[in-house]
């Protein structure tokens, strides 16, 4: 079932996260990043377990045009990456806002939600 993207939040470096509770968000990469990238060839998944700060780099997504860096938008841990995005990269092209997710993330606070973008504002910048 496709996400609904208007309730979606989002970064000014153009990852999308969906609130899943009060203790994770799934994040991936908008529609316009991966129209900006190009056909994705290869995706550098990290680690589950990982701690993550806000803005850190948390993986890369290599198209056939460039390279691009994944920022997560909050502080917390790694619970779960998109392993299908090894075999099948396309999806982040093919369907961004749901096959294509690349992590999931445990909240350490949620106060940092505050600072991302609505649909709205996402759209302004774009």
């Amino acid at each position: 079932m496709q996400k609904d993207i208007k309730n979606l939040q989002y970064t000014s470096t153009h990852e999308w996260i969906a609130l899943e509770d009060n203790s994770h968000v799934t994040l991936g990469i908008t529609q316009h990043a991966q129209e900006s990238l190009g056909d994705v060839v290869y995706v550098e998944l990290p680690e589950t377990d990982t701690s993550v700060e806000k803005e850190e780099q948390i993986c890369v997504v290599e198209s056939s045009k460039a390279a691009a860096e994944v920022y997560s938008p909050i502080s917390g841990t790694i619970i779960a990456v998109n392993t299908e995005l090894e075999d099948n990269p396309e999806y982040i092209n093919e369907s961004p806002y749901d096959k294509g997710w690349v992590v999931k993330i445990k909240i350490n606070n949620t106060d940092e939600l505050e600072s991302l973008l609505s649909y709205e504002q996402y759209q302004d910048i774009n």
